[in-house]
């Protein structure tokens, strides 16, 4: 009888610590699993908040690439004539230049990271060739065109092109166009690079410009009419 009740017993005590094992398993799951989820919550907190800084970043750095392009864009007025109510104008390119220069470089070096910033360092550099300043505007758009962006590195290898072009280093920039010809950008089309390649060569190399304006003319018939425009300067200069 004891036997038995003692067999009874252990036949509990077993069931009992089946049943704790199981509550230890299931409990020690329960953390396992809220030990993922707790990550899985703080890596979406983190996407979400970085998500969310960028765009506040990306937002900052649009109004001030506004604000900027608010002076690049400024009309000159004539010495003694009025400016409309609020607008804002110049009378005097290098001085809007230099303005634009110094606001859009801000912009570049405070949201550098973001699409606007990037834009802002290239607008920089347009008014640093109009002013002439053809070292900072090289280092921009090398900047730029080591970037991961393809469109806003094709602009800025063709301005590239044409800082060269006016600094005399005329390879370089028949490099880059023909690099620009072989590999167009949505914002640097192939016969926008043949025409402007075209020209480059009509002062040093009448048959090279005249062969590419007539390829123009046969590859890319809606930008005959410039290709015409060209081979009529060439006709004229003979």
């Amino acid at each position: 009888m004891a036997q038995h009740i003692l067999r009874k017993d252990l036949k509990k005590d077993e069931i009992r610590e089946t049943f704790v094992h199981g509550v230890e398993s299931v409990a020690s799951h329960q953390q396992m699993l809220w030990m993922v989820v707790s990550a899985a919550l703080v890596v979406a907190l983190a996407v979400f908040g970085w998500n969310s800084y960028t765009q506040r970043q990306t937002a900052k750095a649009a109004a001030a690439l506004d604000d900027a392009m608010k002076i690049f864009q400024a009309r000159i007025r004539a010495a003694g004539e009025p400016a409309e109510p609020g607008e804002l104008t110049y009378i005097d390119e290098k001085n809007k230049a230099a303005d634009s220069e110094r606001k859009f470089l801000e912009v570049a070096s405070q949201h550098g990271r973001t699409r606007p910033g990037q834009v802002a360092r290239y607008y920089a550099a347009l008014s640093e060739i109009q002013l002439k300043n053809f070292a900072d505007a090289e280092k921009n758009l090398k900047q730029l065109d080591s970037g991961t962006d393809e469109n806003l590195a094709g602009l800025a290898r063709f301005q590239l092109a044409a800082v060269y072009d006016q600094e005399g280093n005329t390879s370089q920039a028949v490099d880059l166009y023909k690099q620009l010809s072989d590999k167009p950008t949505v914002f640097v089309p192939r016969p926008l690079v043949l025409l402007t390649l075209a020209d480059h060569y009509r002062k040093t190399d009448p048959v090279q410009a005249a062969k590419l304006y007539n390829q123009v003319k046969q590859e890319f018939p809606d930008a005959a009419d410039q290709a015409d425009q060209g081979l009529e300067l060439l006709d004229a200069k003979s």
